[in-house]
């Protein structure tokens, strides 16, 4: 009997950070909801990141999911921006795994060939899947949009994370 697990993408951002709930239950995918968590641009950095832990936190506790994937920060040219970047994405992992859950990362890369196919790819085309795979999702910005690729990235792969954690904690 296959059990419905949910899961919580999350599109790490200072300004925007997208989320979106699904249900993996074997192979079937449901879209639950998405959404974006906004800090305001005129705020100073801490209060900034306050705002995405509790606009996260809300997320977590109003939808319960059970596991939690986050996409990995590349970096730019711009060293501040990847540091901030960085920051936003230090709460998308402590939210979770203060409630609790496991938190597995995945690559920008692996995100789209999860999605479209190849690793390479822009985010009309992720759209385009994300609706191709979910008919019902909805998401009001590209950060959801992304948060919902990352949540079937982590659907595709959670077995091959559960096991090698499951590994790690016999060491």
């Amino acid at each position: 009997m296959n059990i419905a697990i949910r899961i919580i993408g999350i599109d790490p951002g200072l300004r925007r950070t997208g989320w979106a709930i699904i249900e993996a239950q074997g192979n079937s995918l449901r879209f639950v909801e998405a959404g974006t968590v906004r800090s305001d641009d005129k705020a100073d950095l801490a209060s900034r990141l306050c705002q995405l832990h509790d606009g996260l936190a809300a997320v977590l506790h109003e939808h319960m999911p059970e596991e939690a994937a986050v996409e990995s920060t590349f970096v730019n040219t711009n060293a501040s921006a990847t540091l901030k970047l960085g920051q936003a994405r230090g709460i998308a992992m402590l939210v979770p795994a203060r409630a609790g859950l496991r938190v597995a990362e995945y690559a920008p890369n692996a995100v789209k060939k999860a999605v479209i196919g190849v690793g390479h790819g822009d985010k009309k085309q992720i759209h385009m899947m994300v609706k191709v795979l979910m008919p019902k999702a909805r998401f009001d910005t590209d950060d959801a949009a992304d948060a919902i690729a990352i949540a079937i990235c982590h659907a595709h792969h959670r077995q091959s994370v559960t096991a090698r954690l499951a590994l790690e904690t016999l060491k």
